[in-house]
């Protein structure tokens, strides 16, 4: 790559189903090499597959790169806008001789490879309709319409300097006559994305490395069309914490699920950015650190392993880092979603309270919820009679007694009067600090209760008090 290139890598799912971790880790990698290079990062949504790709799937890929913060600098374009383009490139192609018609029908492209099976060779259609010189082909069929497929060079290799696993070379007799159009006219998933990686100007295409074999197959039509070719980088898949494949029975597979698991974004894209890829020992880093130290020099060839454990991990480090006002925007909706009412209680105080232990934003929601009924809890009947006996309630009403006559109701205040009725009482901290959460929340256990107490305000804390020493 000369100084004067523009890179231009391009993320190009195919709109068949979730976008699940492989491919988000193959669009951030493809996204971070744009930034770090100053370049541009294009999303192309390969939609050629018409009896699998849905609208619906195109949205969650879209809404799964809006999420992640993968803001595309060109596109989305749709490839099966492109039909004519690519009908164009072929019709040129047969023009020129790079490509023929065969007239060859599957069950017979199948019983050839049958045949070089029995052989020991490899599974292959036989150039039947492959047109040579001094070659006479066979009668064309009256009522077959045919395929199209690329003249593949046959002698030598096909060989490219992998950005992540080095020089790779395959022999050409491997490779086949490749179908570029279908019988009804409509190109192949391979042929599409040469041409428009071509009329794109894609530089760089880091993919994952099931794809190795096609790039081979892309190379061969890229030469045939006289087209510069970009660098081509492969990245290793993602095995579960068995060492397995990566599947559904790991977890939660598609990235916008993890969104619904309370995940933040920018843990699942440092999370996902040290899956294959390394900077030293940083485990931790800003959206603004990976662009920077972004190369592929540091992915590695081998095998990154899923671990969920390490996920929660680097996740309660951004939740720790981020303001309370945003984890209350974050954790509101799904407070509500659990029957609670966020707007009862100072939210963002209440994740100042709770995030120091929170791995996920649904463990705050579950633990705001504490402060976000009106009506005070059901009480488990075994755990009132074992909590609220007759000595705890009297603790509890001195501290209501107390409670009442206070003009300001502030944590430092409530832990005053509390420590006063200890005093009074010559009692010890858990006998009124466990009565004083069941009393108040139904929970035998709370963060620290001063700080509970205030956030639940002085007219929930004294009515519930009063309603838990009537019964």
């Amino acid at each position: 790559m000369n100084s004067e290139t523009i890179v231009r890598t391009r993320f190009a799912p195919s709109p068949t189903g979730d976008l699940h971790l492989g491919g988000a880790r193959t669009a951030l990698f493809s996204w971070a090499f744009a930034r770090h290079h100053q370049g541009k990062f294009v999303l192309r949504i390969e939609d050629t597959d018409r009896e699998r790709s849905t609208p619906e799937a195109v949205q969650i890929i879209l809404d799964g790169m809006q999420w992640l913060g993968l803001e595309a600098d060109e596109g989305p374009f749709y490839q099966s806008q492109r039909i004519e383009r690519h009908q164009e490139v072929i019709q040129k192609m047969l023009d020129e001789g790079t490509a023929y018609y065969c007239y060859s029908t599957p069950e017979e492209v199948e019983a050839m490879r049958e045949r070089a099976r029995a052989q020991g060779l490899k599974p292959r259609y036989d150039g039947t309709w492959r047109p040579e010189p001094g070659k006479t082909l066979p009668e064309i069929p009256a009522d077959r319409q045919p395929v199209v497929r690329f003249k593949s060079p046959q002698t030598g290799a096909t060989t490219w300097d992998d950005l992540v696993k080095g020089p790779i070379s395959i022999p050409n007799d491997e490779l086949d006559d490749l179908v570029i159009a279908r019988s009804d006219g409509t190109p192949t998933y391979n042929f599409c994305v040469v041409v428009d990686d071509w009329d794109m100007k894609i530089t760089h295409v880091i993919r994952g490395d099931d794809h190795v074999n096609n790039t081979a197959r892309q190379i061969t039509l890229l030469e045939a069309l006289g087209a510069e070719l970009p660098a081509y980088g492969h990245v290793p898949m993602i095995l579960g914490p068995d060492g397995e494949k990566l599947s559904k029975r790991h977890g939660a597979v598609s990235i916008l699920e993890y969104d619904e698991q309370g995940f933040l974004p920018e843990a699942m894209v440092n999370y996902l950015a040290r899956l294959g890829w390394s900077h030293g020992d940083a485990e931790l880093f800003s959206r603004a650190e990976f662009i920077d130290w972004f190369n592929t020099r540091n992915l590695s060839r081998s095998p990154a392993q899923w671990d969920p454990k390490k996920l929660r991990w680097v996740n309660a480090h951004y939740i720790k880092e981020s303001t309370n006002e945003r984890l209350a925007e974050l954790v509101a909706p799904r407070i509500e979603a659990r029957g609670g009412q966020p707007e009862l209680v100072d939210l963002p105080a209440v994740m100042e309270l709770l995030k120091s232990r929170a791995e996920t934003l649904n463990e705050l929601a579950d633990g705001a919820l504490l402060f976000c009924h009106q009506e005070m809890p059901a009480i488990d009947p075994e755990l009132k009679e074992q909590v609220l006996t007759p000595e705890a309630k009297q603790l509890l009403h001195d501290f209501n007694q107390r409670a009442q006559a206070l003009e300001e109701w502030s944590v430092d205040a409530i832990s005053a009067t509390i420590k006063e009725v200890l005093k009074a009482q010559g009692a010890r901290m858990p006998q009124l600090g466990i009565p004083m959460r069941v009393a108040v929340t139904g929970q035998r256990q709370t963060p620290a209760i001063d700080a509970v107490l205030f956030l639940l305000g002085r007219d929930r804390v004294l009515a519930r008090l009063e309603q838990s020493l009537a019964n």
